[in-house]
């Protein structure tokens, strides 16, 4: 099979032991540069699929890759923009740097450069905000793994504190960095800004393959199973070709992501990823079992279901590189809410959908699925907030509370100092909007927790409520945003635990809209904004609230528990759904027992 060599992006600190490092050998080697039971779905049988069903629908053309005339009657706006002109050309081509010349007025004066800006920049990580932020954009980074250094997060500092009370930063679901405020004649100095401390926010919008998610502890977690930062990194700049932008793969029917688990503990959120990687041994090696077709979408969410497919380690890429072509090649382009990969495999069934990943293997080989799963299923997942000891004898790690993932630009240089006071200069971002500093030396621990930034706003003991809280942008910034969620999250939060009493964690996630970028179907508690009625008939922010999500081995996404609640009475809501669900006590109850 092929050798595929990329560099990462960042490499463990080289004080520290390595002793569990991934030696990737023969078919996909690592180069470290210097930067800072199968289930069935759909037909049962490949003879269920009609032969010219499985006719490519995508061609190359001149180094990109387009829908063909035959299959273009139907399609969906953002296929047509696709066609009109290669999104990727922006980047390769250079044509960022002609947009960003040019003034609002005269690229809204055609519809070309609109579309340049409102959805061909996506595929550049730019993303405008033309209902409340006309002219701005956020930028996404990839970030695999989460992983970044602090001359990373000073740089991003220092590109939002140019902008203001525009400018702001947010740590997402998916274990990256979103900045803000971002306008258009700055965005070619800060792609090279980028570029210089080893980050890229190529292809981390619409039609693409987001932000590998990985162990935010691994390699220095006592009890992971393996370390996933190789493999984030490697699938990272695969996807990227190593920041130059991979047209292979810019032309998906719809967004697509990846994880790799590395901890018993499933912080990395597999069910819910379009491929996950499942660590698992076969006749004595290392490799995955592979879980595919989890999303979430206004219309329907779907867990990830096995496809039957182990892998070894070596082949991690290749079979990444073999289910995104069937999913690029096969996967229709009409209707948005039905073009995500698992719509593919419910139309193909799980076999007849294996077989079109075998088939684009180099040697056209996948072994089936292996018993021998190292997760644990009975495993109770822990908490990595607060301080606790890595696998490096005389080092902890300290996980510190994002209330809702915001910050500042004077937050991100505070971080990225803490980083190289006390650590390595590294930071860790978590899938629930939370921030590890990582290799801290035991004896420093004390004058750690006694920094103003970890007693005054990011603690690494917040309130218990506060603990799981995760929340989308919400409509201060997102146009496709019902109602805003991240003040109104920590408002309904603090007031439900002036109310309530529990004692253990309850993870309530906020999302503004049905996209659930916010990711309500996983969380104890969910809420989904809408637009409802109060007791008078008025109109009002509203929110559907989920309940029953779950996370780690028992993994099942929740549903819907009440449509329609108007805002204000969430938290007389919240308060009896953890009385009556988790245990909570109410508490003017709880003072009686006192007294």
């Amino acid at each position: 099979m092929a050798s595929i060599s990329v560099p990462f992006l960042s490499q463990a600190p080289t004080h520290l032991s390595n002793s569990t490092s991934l030696r990737l050998k023969t078919r996909i080697s690592a180069t470290p540069t210097p930067t800072p039971t199968p289930t069935t779905v759909g037909p049962s049988s490949t003879a269920a699929v009609d032969a010219s069903r499985m006719e490519p629908r995508v061609e190359e053309r001149g180094g990109y890759w387009v829908l063909k005339e035959k299959f273009r009657e139907g399609i969906n706006p953002q296929e047509k923009v696709k066609i009109e002109k290669d999104p990727m050309k922006l980047f390769i081509e250079d044509g960022i740097n002609e947009l960003a010349s040019k003034s609002f007025e005269e690229i809204e004066k055609s519809k070309h450069t609109k579309d340049d800006i409102d959805v061909r920049l996506k595929w550049l990580g730019l993303f405008h905000r033309r209902k409340h932020q006309y002219g701005r954009f956020m930028m996404r980074l990839k970030l695999p793994n989460g992983v970044t250094s602090s001359a990373q997060t000073r740089y991003l500092a220092s590109a939002i504190r140019q902008y203001g009370k525009e400018g702001c930063a947010d740590v997402t679901t998916r274990q990256n960095w979103q900045i803000r405020g971002v306008v258009l004649p700055d965005v070619p100095e800060i792609l090279k800004g980028l570029s210089e401390v080893g980050l890229t926010s190529l292809q981390s919008g619409m039609d693409n393959v987001r932000n590998p998610v990985g162990n935010p502890l691994a390699g220095i977690d006592p009890h992971e199973i393996v370390d996933t930062r190789p493999y984030t990194n490697l699938l990272s700049q695969f996807i990227t070709a190593n920041a130059r932008g991979n047209t292979a793969f810019t032309n998906l029917p719809r967004k697509w992501n990846v994880c790799v688990v590395g901890s018993h503990d499933l912080y990395e959120h597999p069910h819910i990823n379009d491929l996950a990687y499942m660590p698992a041994t076969k006749n004595g090696r290392f490799g995955f079992n592979l879980l595919v077709g989890g999303f979430f979408s206004p219309k329907r969410c779907a867990d990830a279901i096995p496809l039957d497919a182990w892998v070894p380690a070596d082949d991690v890429l290749l079979v990444c590189q073999a289910v995104l072509e069937a999913y690029r090649d096969l996967g229709t382009r009409g209707n948005r809410q039905k073009t995500r990969m698992m719509w593919l495999i419910d139309e193909l069934g799980i076999e007849r959908f294996r077989a079109e990943v075998v088939k684009r293997m180099p040697q056209q080989e996948l072994d089936r699925s292996s018993s021998e799963d190292l997760v644990q299923k009975q495993w109770e997942r822990r908490d990595y907030l607060g301080v606790h000891p890595q696998k490096q004898e005389g080092f902890s790690f300290v996980g510190i509370h994002i209330p809702v993932g915001r910050v500042q630009a004077d937050d991100m240089d505070e971080l990225a100092r803490l980083a190289d006071e006390y650590g390595s200069g590294e930071l860790r971002l978590t899938v629930e909007q939370n921030i590890i500093i990582p290799n801290v030396e035991n004896s420093r621990l004390e004058a750690l927790l006694k920094e103003p930034l970890l007693r005054d706003r990011f603690s690494p003991e917040p309130p218990i409520l506060m603990k799981g809280l995760v929340a989308c942008t919400g409509n201060q910034f997102c146009g496709q945003a019902i109602i805003e969620t991240k003040a109104r999250a920590l408002k309904v939060t603090e007031e439900v635990g002036r109310l309530v009493s529990v004692t253990q964690p309850v993870r309530m996630h906020w999302t503004g809209c049905p996209n659930s970028c916010g990711q309500v179907q996983v969380a104890d508690i969910g809420f989904m904004g809408c637009m409802t009625r109060d007791e008078n008939g008025k109109v009002c922010e509203g929110a559907d609230v989920f309940l029953g999500g779950r996370i780690g081995s028992d993994s099942h996404l929740g549903e819907v528990y009440k449509k329609g609640v108007p805002c204000k009475d969430l938290v007389p809501l919240v308060a009896e759904i953890l009385v009556n669900h988790f245990g909570g006590v109410p508490r003017e109850r709880e003072e009686e027992a006192e007294d």
